[in-house]
């Protein structure tokens, strides 16, 4: 599993890749979180699974982890590029209607970025 972290618009973008489950989803969380403290006043993330190949419980722990987190500090997080593997883990979980989806980046940092 692999992070790469860029920003455009005022949006952390986090472009996840791999498999993400295990020390993997630990790895997701210690980026994520690194970001999160990193920020200044209400962050703004915006997730890329595009090129995740299967997620597991332990990386939808970090994903919520990290969200709640975000939300502390009065800020946003948006997912692009889900899988049917993540979107069926969200449903089951019950976690789908936590966050919103988006179809592409753009359409992404739009929604981010009106709030």
């Amino acid at each position: 599993m692999a992070v790469n972290v860029r920003q455009r618009e005022g949006v952390i973008i986090l472009e996840l890749s791999g498999k993400i489950f295990g020390t993997a989803a630990l790895e997701f969380k210690r980026v994520f979180d690194e970001q999160i403290a990193s920020c200044k006043g209400a962050p703004k993330f915006l997730i890329d699974f595009a090129d995740v190949t299967i997620m597991g419980s332990s990386g939808l722990g970090a994903l919520t982890g990290g969200y709640i987190s975000v939300e502390q500090k009065g800020g946003l997080v948006a997912l692009i590029n889900i899988g049917t593997n993540i979107q069926n883990l969200m449903i089951r979980s019950r976690l789908v209607d936590q966050f919103e989806p988006f179809d592409n980046e753009d359409q992404a940092l739009e929604a981010l970025n009106a709030e």
